[in-house]
């Protein structure tokens, strides 16, 4: 299996050039069934990600572009009265896809953001009083631009802790850079295909469940949670849904590195990309969730002393 998600990251490397490990940490986002937000400046390939990942998994994929004028009924979808049958017809709007991109999230209005909590919390939808279940998998990858440029609207928290990863690509490297240089626009527009059938998705995820959690690891990560609430520099420490994704996340990154039990390790590698955008610092602490996450993990021992 670690193979087959070899060659998943390469594929989508071919796309993406110089980002495996953010390529690895956006699967280990949906191959743990969570919700993936990419955070960062226009043009860094956000929606180039979010296309490939769902090519890679042979999932279907729509795509919404957040605007402030977009209304839920855009995303849901909205039903129509139908002359020839005296009824109303459902039109299924694009979230009744696999994969929806949401690009650039946080450019339409709260209302319409919040269409999309239902979705991501229960996999269904409530339209004109009828609920109706989306198509499994369901996945929502959101980008946004950061909060500073104009015309953004700042998501709530109870909608990031929906997202079970927050990551952020960032400018890729003189060697990436220059290879696309060179490539061009070609290299964007190339179309790959599926590397993980829907048999294999469904068999990583339940190895994931089943990887093994030590006890002495579950104090680690215990003492990880307890530090986020008790410490004078977060106004808001992890949740109960934060610590189990990140739990899911650490047993899916042991499953992709080709092991049946989680290490420490493990644990730290999706620290940052699952806790960060849950963490509020308090009003004396100058820092933001990326240097909370920091300070976590400096000041917890693996084992304790």
């Amino acid at each position: 299996m670690r193979e087959t998600i070899d060659q998943a990251v390469a594929s989508i490397g071919e796309v993406l050039l110089g980002k495996e490990h953010e390529v690895r940490l956006s699967l280990c986002c949906l191959l743990s069934g969570g919700h993936l937000l990419l955070e960062d400046l226009p043009g860094m390939g956000k929606t180039t990600l979010a296309h490939t990942l769902a090519n890679v998994l042979g999932l279907s994929y729509g795509r919404v572009q957040f605007t402030s004028d977009l209304l839920p009924s855009d995303i849901l979808g909205v039903s129509v009265f139908s002359r020839e049958t005296s009824t109303f017809e459902f039109h299924p709007g694009p979230v009744f896809n696999q994969v929806l991109l949401a690009d650039e999230i946080n450019r339409a209005t709260p209302r319409t953001q919040s269409a999309l909590l239902e979705a991501m919390a229960e996999a269904q939808v409530s339209i004109d009083g009828e609920t109706r279940a989306l198509p499994a998998p369901f996945f929502v990858i959101a980008t946004q631009n950061p909060v500073h440029q104009s015309g953004t609207y700042p998501l709530p928290e109870s909608q990031l802790d929906r997202f079970l990863m927050r990551l952020t690509l960032g400018y890729p490297s003189p060697a990436a850079e220059r290879a696309l240089l060179l490539a061009g626009e070609n290299s964007l527009g190339r179309t790959i295909a599926a590397r993980i059938s829907p048999e294999q998705f469904l068999t990583i995820r339940e190895q994931a469940k089943r990887a093994n959690v030590s006890d002495s690891l579950l104090a680690y990560l215990q003492r990880l949670i307890a530090f986020t609430r008790e410490s004078a520099e977060f106004a808001m420490g992890l949740s109960p849904r934060g610590a189990l994704a990140l739990v899911s996340a650490a047993r899916t990154w042991a499953v992709m590195a080709g092991r049946d039990y989680v290490v420490p390790e493990d644990i730290q590698a999706v620290l940052k990309p699952v806790v960060a955008h849950r963490l509020v610092p308090s009003a004396d602490y100058a820092g933001d969730g990326d240097a909370l996450v920091a300070l976590v993990a400096r000041s917890v021992d693996v084992i304790p002393d």
